[in-house]
């Protein structure tokens, strides 16, 4: 009898990774080998993407040791500084509002939505356009109207980081806000009635019931925004090419100068790959970690 149950269960099991075999093989070939490659790349002196001689850590002390890597590092943690104040609580909010909303739900949601459908590319030149310094800008525009002078808003330093992560926000909001209702309806509603009968306002169910139910939800969605964040490359290519004096150079945009941008150093670009890579998962250890802390102590 117990031969049997451990053959069905080797059974079971052997079944199981089979049917995850395909995913995993994939998986390995698209990830684990780019990676490994990468790897592999930045410890070479490179003519193009052929590995010349090994250079042991020449890359990565050539990368450390330039100001634009600096330049672009501080850039990256400022654009992530300012998803996190913009990007991360625009969603909650329409989420919150899309849920209290009684009339028109459904408009209200397919509208907040469709900025998601548009291509990337096609958004970021779509806000070019909006902060355009010619005369067609549109918000030049608009201020020509009040009577102000036009702005070269992509020309100040201390403003092209901010007008980036407006862009990917007004883009990516709509589609994180989902996610979050999609939260949102997994709470009970006898929990807001019982709220409503002990006379809680709508921003005293919000605070006991809304965020709590959703703060798991909110946990895993900042540390994704973190990552996705810290990959960003074609909003600051095509809206100011890093500019300007590199204000707005960001770490792949910095990868991506090293291997297309005239040097095709593959082997420094692929360092930065990897630096790249090693913050991101220090990011999702420290994640892990306080996850399960805050875990144990419930």
């Amino acid at each position: 009898m117990n031969r049997t149950r451990i053959s069905a269960r080797w059974r079971q099991q052997i079944t199981s990774w089979l049917i995850m075999l395909p995913g995993i093989a994939l998986f390995a070939f698209f990830l684990w080998g780019p990676l490994l490659q990468s790897v592999r790349m930045s410890l070479y002196r490179t003519r193009n993407i052929e590995l010349v001689n090994f250079v042991w850590f020449d890359n990565y002390i050539s990368v450390f040791k330039r100001e634009e890597f600096h330049q672009a590092l501080l850039n990256t943690f400022s654009y992530t500084f300012w998803s996190l104040l913009l990007g991360f609580f625009i969603p909650i909010f329409m989420a919150l509002v899309i849920g209290e909303t009684v009339r028109g739900k459904g408009f209200i949601r397919t509208a907040a939505y469709i900025p998601n459908i548009l291509p990337g590319l096609a958004a970021v030149i779509l806000w070019t356009a909006f902060f355009s310094a010619e005369r067609t800008g549109v918000i030049n525009i608009l201020l020509g109207k009040l009577g102000i002078e036009r702005m070269a808003f992509l020309s100040e330093a201390s403003l092209v980081i901010p007008i980036i992560v407006i862009t990917a926000t007004w883009k990516g909001a709509g589609a994180t806000a989902l996610i979050y209702m999609a939260g949102l309806a997994g709470i009970n509603p006898e929990l807001y009635e019982a709220a409503t009968i002990d006379g809680a306002g709508i921003w005293r169910r919000i605070r006991h019931i809304t965020l709590p139910a959703i703060f798991s939800l909110g946990s895993t969605m900042l540390i994704l925004q973190i990552i996705s964040i810290f990959q960003i490359m074609y909003e600051p290519l095509v809206l100011t090419k890093g500019g300007p004096d590199n204000a707005s150079l960001s770490l792949m945009l910095l990868m991506w100068r090293y291997a297309f941008g005239g040097t095709m150093d593959f082997g420094r670009a692929s360092a930065v790959a990897v630096i790249i890579s090693v913050i991101l998962l220090a990011f999702t250890v420290l994640y892990s970690i306080v996850n399960r802390r805050k875990t144990d102590w419930e």
